[in-house]
């Protein structure tokens, strides 16, 4: 059986006798005997990755009505979606990773939030903000989209109308989970 040469660990140089054998992630001993057991852990890159991306947010808001309201509240100081990672706002689709609909999405701006999303780098995220983005809200007519996934894909609805802060929050921490466990090609 070929051995992965990416998943040898040395210690050493591997001159004199020193231990070069396969890594194995349920085998302690190896590490044991180096006396780095404290000192080394073992992970996967995307693992790593996905911790440092849910911490570094960069969201591009797409506010369209009254719930941008409760948004500008999540951002301020009282409620500090910075120590989420996520405060930044950025206005250029090409520098945004979390696209946040704020409100409701008419017929009109649909093919507008289209190549919002087009625009935006992978690995990107959307957030759904208050009833309007979730499901069209209490508008039963003909020019309102009845959901912003009629338009896009959304990783997070947040219902409410409008939505209060904390479950803002709550869904920025329910996001960021999704983030740190999703699989994602590693360059």
């Amino acid at each position: 059986m070929a051995v992965d040469p990416s998943k040898i660990v040395q210690l050493g140089n591997g001159k004199n006798g020193n231990l070069v054998k396969p890594y194995d992630a349920n085998d302690d001993s190896l590490l044991t005997k180096a006396g780095l057991q404290d000192t080394v852990w073992a992970t996967r890159l995307d693992a790593v990755m996905g911790w440092a991306r849910k911490f570094s947010l960069f969201q591009y808001p797409f506010v369209t009505a009254c719930c941008g309201m409760e948004f500008m509240a999540v951002s301020a100081s009282h409620y500090d979606t910075d120590r989420f990672g996520a405060a930044l706002p950025r206005f250029s689709p090409r520098q945004a990773d979390m696209l946040m609909i704020v409100g409701t999405i008419v017929h009109k701006q649909a093919p507008v939030l289209r190549t919002v999303y087009d625009q935006m780098a992978d690995p990107k995220w959307v957030v759904a903000v208050g009833a309007c983005a979730v499901s069209g809200g209490f508008y039963q007519n003909y020019t309102s989209v009845p959901g912003a996934d009629k338009v896009i894909p959304v990783d997070v609805y947040i219902p409410g109308c409008p939505p209060r802060p904390e479950t803002i929050l709550d869904a920025l921490v329910k996001l960021q989970e999704k983030i740190q466990h999703s699989r994602h090609d590693v360059i």
